[in-house]
């Protein structure tokens, strides 16, 4: 039986709302935000995704911290949405969001004891 990913899980479905939202501020002409939104929130799960198969534990700490990076990005779009009267928000991607960064915060700090 295979080891549930946490991680992994979280960040693909992050990604699949964020494909949801990004097309809901798209039928608003949002397209900028749209457009960054989607790719930075997108990288953080292809970046999980691909520190599955890091070479190192450094490698693997390395692809976590550019997902960590990305996560802060979509946390600034998101925040942009969340004050601006004309642009839609949606509070779960917020929630979900502050999930993953935690996690991910979590297993860099874990991952690091050992290594120089």
């Amino acid at each position: 039986m295979e080891k549930r990913n946490e991680i992994l899980e979280l960040s693909i479905q992050f990604a699949l709302d964020i494909i949801e939202f990004s097309e809901i501020l798209e039928s608003k002409r949002k397209f900028v935000i749209a457009n960054q939104l989607l790719k930075c929130a997108t990288s953080i799960g292809a970046n999980v995704f691909e520190s599955q198969s890091a070479e190192s534990r450094a490698d693997f700490i390395h692809k976590l911290k550019i997902a960590d990076k990305e996560a802060k990005e979509s946390q600034y779009w998101l925040l942009l949405c969340e004050k601006s009267p004309s642009y839609p928000f949606n509070e779960d991607l917020k929630v979900k969001l502050r999930s993953i960064q935690k996690i991910l915060s979590k297993i860099i700090s874990t991952s690091k004891k050992g290594v120089i």
